[in-house]
């Protein structure tokens, strides 16, 4: 609908409010035309004011002038406007009539002057530009010394058709999805410490691992048999004395060097001394890894 049209319209209910609220027909009805007394009010209640039914339109009311206000479509500019009229016509963007543009824009821009003056500015500067089109279109064509004239439609034009690609990738650009507008990034809380956790050593690790060494005692082993006295403390300080030294140890070198079976089962057993005393630590990375032991951390 053309802003002249919605004029039109608007104007047309405000004299149809007008003569609903001037006529005196509510007023001097007859007695007999009434509504029986039996019908409830509502029914014959024109509307409802604070909940309670309005059976006759109040003498006393007043419209402001600014009561009934007139939302034209909302454009983003001259060049959305002129477009607007063009597409909705139909019309050749490369052969614009210009007459009938510039009447139609002429007529939504003094709809916008009696609301917007500031507004009315910028508009009112493309007004200026398609009059002077206009009236170039309508002198009389000649040839200058050196090149042919050209149409005074095309820098328009050139205008109208970068505005459309622009518009038309804007929308291509708002259908894209939007975070916070058409879904949500999942978030997940990690909590983060200074001191490194390292997986616990599954028994079953440990018990391959004891195997595999005790395997490999059984190999130098001698059939001399002897009397000998071990000791799991003297066995527990050497195996603190090798751990200072190197950060961490492999679990199977822990126990190189300490000779045959009977031996590398006390130094066995200090080591599940100095585990349970919280001395050391056996650790491993991931699962069949190989199992390091290393000293206790303690905090400073």
């Amino acid at each position: 609908m053309l802003p002249d049209e919605v004029a039109g319209t608007a104007d047309d209910q405000i004299v149809d409010d007008a003569a609903a609220t001037d006529t005196p027909a509510a007023d001097s009805a007859p007695a007999d035309t009434a509504a029986p007394a039996s019908a409830p009010a509502d029914a014959a209640a024109i509307a409802r004011l604070y909940g309670e039914p309005l059976l006759r339109m109040p003498t006393d009311l007043y419209i402001p002038p600014d009561a009934l206000e007139i939302f034209l479509d909302a454009f983003e500019g001259p060049l959305d406007l002129l477009l607007y009229l063009i597409r909705k016509q139909n019309f050749n963007i490369l052969d614009i009539p210009m007459a009938q543009v510039t009447l139609q824009y002429l007529k939504y821009v003094d709809q916008i002057r009696l609301h917007n003056l500031e507004l009315a500015a910028e508009y009112l500067l493309m007004a200026a530009m398609l009059i002077e089109i206009k009236s170039r279109m309508l002198l009389p064509q000649r040839k200058s010394d050196d090149e042919e004239a050209g149409d005074p439609r095309a820098e328009l034009v050139r205008r109208l058709l970068e505005y459309e690609q622009i518009k038309v990738a804007a929308y291509d650009l708002n259908a894209v999805p939007q975070v916070d507008r058409d879904f949500v990034r999942p978030a997940l809380f990690v909590e983060q410490s200074n001191i490194p956790t390292w997986p616990d050593v599954d028994v079953s690790d440990l018990q391959r691992a004891w195997l595999d060494v005790l395997g490999r005692a059984r190999l130098t082993q001698h059939h001399r048999i002897s009397r000998q006295e071990l000791s799991v403390r003297e066995h527990m300080t050497a195996i603190l004395r090798q751990l200072q030294s190197s950060r961490f140890v492999e679990f199977a070198d822990l126990f190189e060097g300490q000779g045959g079976v009977p031996i590398v089962v006390v130094h066995f057993v200090a080591m599940l001394e100095l585990a349970k005393e919280t001395l050391i630590e056996i650790t491993q990375a991931e699962p069949f890894a190989p199992i390091y032991v290393r000293l206790a951390y303690s905090p400073a």
